[in-house]
């Protein structure tokens, strides 16, 4: 068997070889921090709920997202804003974002659900807005923040069209103790609005695809290598006279 690699294209070869290898490795270790995400996550939606209204227990942000809390004050109804979103059926509708003051003086965003458009106004929901102390549970979500896409923010009428606490915050004057929000599980709101529990939980794992894609990727940049140089007579079992 006899090869005489060009020097030109090998170089070029190997880095592009070394470059498709790597990005596959990283999509290895992608793998395994997703997996231990995932893990995390599940391991939070089926333990009891942290505590965030003791002393000094602010959520440590970013918290894994949908870390399952629970605490108890009282809601800012006058500082209201909404979220354009959809239920869990998909129809549109908007979000209610409401600042919750706990027993501890922290104060954190709370969506307590989904309202259609006919019930953005708090007027056509006022069992819903009970005063006095009550207790949260749900699921903390880490900012979406707004793309390149997204509507600018209504401030006139309080719409926003993006998960983005800081900006809510910032809106009102507002010092969070957690740089997100905390969904409200489906416990009923008195007069059924708004509607809690519309957390989605749906966190693509596709690395491992990704990564054998590369790893092929890399297999046939060398077949074409070698075929390129079997075709110039560089490569072979013999060789030519």
């Amino acid at each position: 068997m006899y090869f005489r690699p060009l020097p030109g294209v090998t170089i070029a070869v190997t880095i592009l070889f070394a470059i498709l290898i790597g990005l596959g490795v990283w999509q290895i270790q992608r793998l395994h921090w997703k997996e231990g995400l995932l893990a995390a996550i599940d391991h939070s939606l089926h333990a009891a709920p942290l505590r965030i209204d003791g002393k000094d227990a602010p959520l440590e942000g970013p918290a894994v997202p949908y870390t399952r809390v629970t605490g108890r004050g009282t809601f800012d109804y006058a500082k209201e804003v909404y979220l354009f979103a959809s239920d869990r059926q998909g129809d549109p509708g908007y979000h209610v974002i409401v600042p919750f003051k706990l027993v501890n003086g922290q104060i954190y965003l709370v969506d307590r659900g989904y309202v259609p458009k006919e019930k953005l106004d708090p007027s056509t929901r006022r069992q819903g807005q009970a005063a006095g102390p009550q207790t949260v549970t749900g699921l903390t979500r880490v900012d979406d923040g707004p793309g390149p896409f997204t509507p600018p923010t209504d401030f006139a009428r309080r719409i926003w069209y993006s998960r983005d606490a800081l900006s809510i915050a910032k809106a009102d004057g507002i010092r969070l103790a957690y740089p997100g929000m905390i969904e409200a599980d489906a416990t009923p709101n008195p007069g059924g609005w708004p509607k809690g529990g519309q957390t989605i939980i749906d966190i693509p794992n596709n690395h491992l695809q990704y990564a054998i894609t590369w790893f092929l990727m890399a297999l046939a940049l060398l077949g074409v290598y070698g075929a390129y140089h079997v075709s110039r007579g560089r490569l072979g079992l013999r060789r030519r006279d």
